[in-house]
């Protein structure tokens, strides 16, 4: 039970480390030269990201000519949004500050405030 315990517990951070990398992003820069006496023989410049397209198009990164950006996907990446204090993922700040978290419930305070009249109202009737 130990090998199996361990084997699930190397897969969630696994899990943790993608989801890290997708959600922040890594960049690779490198410039590799092969020289002979001072003169080059081979020059390569090798640029790339790793991140999900929210992640680069948070931070502007160009994406692949051909890219279709006119899709209900992107215009929620357009949004503006905001992390979860209880859960940490992210939902659009309009709906983080007048309602509720989508995920998993959470009220802010002011959404708390815009009810309680309502409540109110309701329970005299």
């Amino acid at each position: 039970m130990a090998i199996q315990a361990l084997r699930d517990d190397s897969a969630s951070s696994l899990v943790d480390v993608i989801e890290r990398v997708l959600d922040k992003g890594v960049i690779i820069n490198a410039d590799i030269c092969v020289s002979v006496a001072g003169v080059e023989l081979l020059g390569i410049k090798i640029r790339a990201a790793v991140a999900s397209f929210e992640t680069a198009a948070r931070y502007g990164l160009e994406f692949p000519s051909g890219t279709n950006l006119n899709t209900a996907v992107w215009d929620r990446v357009k949004e503006d949004q905001e992390h979860c204090p209880q859960c940490g993922k992210a939902a659009p700040i309009h709906v983080l500050l007048n309602e509720s978290c989508p995920w998993c419930g959470w009220s802010s305070a002011k959404a708390l405030k815009n009810a309680l009249p309502l409540k109110r109202i309701q329970t005299r009737r």
